[in-house]
């Protein structure tokens, strides 16, 4: 009697695709989804739901959906990735930097105070993350060169106060969350014309916002 054949499965070979992501990995895509909303690529309705679906994603065929029409945001869908590569889907490492990348800054904190004030030149977007931490940003004498300046916020448990100039307005429409603290725009130019305009989105988990105004001396100087 002939030997048996034995039934024989088949695995579908792993494709970039079908990687499963982790909470950070799905944290890091709605970061970029708050970039978008910033730079005018979504509207609010657009951003609500693919956060939805980005924390609700598996693989990274799925996370990688809710990017695939905005310029310059897709991660490539190569095969496996080495263990020892780096994965291009990570967030960024959690110590205090401050670096530019064309017209963007970065300013990261963890544990520690973020601070700008002075005469510093402003660039035209700025992406501002801190964790445990005082942030103060102070605009009223720094060199400003764009109508606009886009500012993401991603603060938690630490206060956040950013001074603009007298003539200056900000829109805070785009903050898409607050948490255990509260927004105090003492400037209430909210929706008024102003130039620059800063335009604030992310979220502020812990914390309260202030947006103000220098504050006068007697003799009209600026005060801290």
């Amino acid at each position: 009697m002939g030997e048996e054949e034995q039934p024989t499965t088949e695995t579908k070979p792993l494709t970039g695709r079908d990687i499963r992501v982790s909470d950070a990995e799905r944290e890091h895509v709605v970061e970029v989804l708050q970039k978008a909303i910033g730079l005018g690529m979504l509207n609010l309705d657009e951003f609500t739901e693919r956060t939805d679906r980005a924390l609700a994603s598996k693989t990274r065929g799925e996370l990688n959906a809710v990017l695939t029409d905005l310029p310059g945001l897709v991660h490539p869908e190569a095969g496996m990735v080495p263990r020892q590569q780096q994965n291009p889907w990570a967030p960024p490492a959690q110590h205090a930097y401050s670096r530019t990348s064309g017209q963007v800054m970065e300013l990261n904190g963890k544990y520690s105070a973020l601070q700008r004030n002075g005469n510093w030149l402003v660039p035209e977007s700025m992406v501002v993350r801190n964790k445990y931490g005082a942030t103060k940003l102070d605009f009223s004498q720094a060199e400003i060169r764009y109508p606009v300046v886009h500012i993401d916020l991603q603060a938690k448990w630490g206060p956040v106060e950013i001074t603009i100039p007298e003539n200056a307005a900000v829109d805070t429409n785009s903050i898409t969350d607050i948490k255990f603290g509260n927004l105090d725009d003492r400037t209430q130019s909210n929706g008024r014309p102003g130039t620059p305009r800063f335009v604030i989105t992310g979220r502020v988990h812990g914390g309260a916002l202030i947006i103000k105004y220098p504050r006068r001396g007697f003799f009209g100087q600026d005060r801290a």
